[in-house]
């Protein structure tokens, strides 16, 4: 037993001695290497680096097509601007009834030439009549007015056609007459908010005596925007009413066509049954 704790105590000394020995030397050779090291630092110059400061990214928000428009609505000012957007929603709403009811008015011309035909030759005018009732649209109402006059003869049915294809006429184009007013009153209204903003600018140049980019600029942007947005709705609406005018002509050119060809088919029939 007292072999074993004398060999302990033998190989604590060595190991505490031999660590306290190699942390002096190495506390001795850090402490030069510190007053070298001091040394040199003290006989270099002293170089100041300059930090950079970090660079702040501003990060720009895309903004949408409708918030950009919506910013420059506002910028324009109420008085001229709501009257514009007023002459862009009546305007809009003129043009979708109007395309509405061209769309509801458009008929099959040679489907119901062939049915009015077909009727006509197996179950005469009443029936040809019959067909044209149920068939929508204004073509089929001239047809109908033509049937009606065919006992008085060819001529009166040929008045006939003519007096109510005037009528429908009217009926297709109406209310293109105000599509057109609010096209040309919109830039109209663009341009006189121009011509206001403008004299308010030299408002301000006159009473500040003195003529300056700033003083000026938001006057002339206010009214120019009102002119942007009156010539914007002045285009969307002439796009419009040129289809609306295109869809017009060609449902006039269907009836004139098929009034044509009614009385070419009254006539045939009249014929037949004059050699039956």
């Amino acid at each position: 037993m007292k072999k074993l704790f004398t060999l302990f105590a033998i190989a604590a000394f060595f190991t505490f001695g031999v660590s306290n020995a190699s942390f002096a030397q190495e506390e001795t050779s850090s402490m030069a290497d510190s007053t070298v090291t001091e040394e040199v630092v003290e006989d270099t110059p002293v170089i100041e680096e300059e930090v950079e400061e970090p660079v702040q990214e501003t990060v720009e928000v895309e903004k949408s097509f409708h918030q950009i428009l919506k910013e420059k609505f506002i910028e324009g000012g109420p008085e001229f601007m709501g009257i514009v957007l007023l002459c862009l929603i009546l305007g809009l709403a003129i043009v979708i009834e109007r395309i509405i009811y061209l769309n509801m008015s458009t008929t099959n011309t040679k489907k119901l030439l062939a049915n009015v035909e077909d009727a006509l030759n197996s179950g005469g005018v009443e029936s040809a009549k019959e067909v044209c009732r149920n068939t929508p649209g204004p073509v089929a109402s001239i047809f109908y007015q033509g049937l009606d006059r065919s006992d008085e003869g060819i001529e009166m049915v040929e008045k006939s056609v003519i007096s109510y294809g005037s009528v429908q006429m009217g009926l297709l184009e109406k209310g293109i007459s105000w599509i057109s007013l609010f096209i040309a009153l919109a830039p109209m209204l663009g341009f006189m908010g121009t011509v206001i903003g403008m004299i308010g600018a030299f408002d301000a140049i006159e009473a500040a005596g003195d003529i300056s980019p700033s003083l000026v600029a938001g006057g002339i942007k206010v009214a120019l925007l009102t002119t942007v947005f009156g010539l914007i709705v002045a285009i969307i609406l002439q796009i419009f009413y040129n289809y609306i005018v295109a869809k017009v002509d060609s449902i006039v050119n269907d009836m004139e066509n098929a009034s044509i060809s009614l009385v070419d088919i009254l006539v045939k029939h009249e014929v037949a049954n004059k050699k039956a």
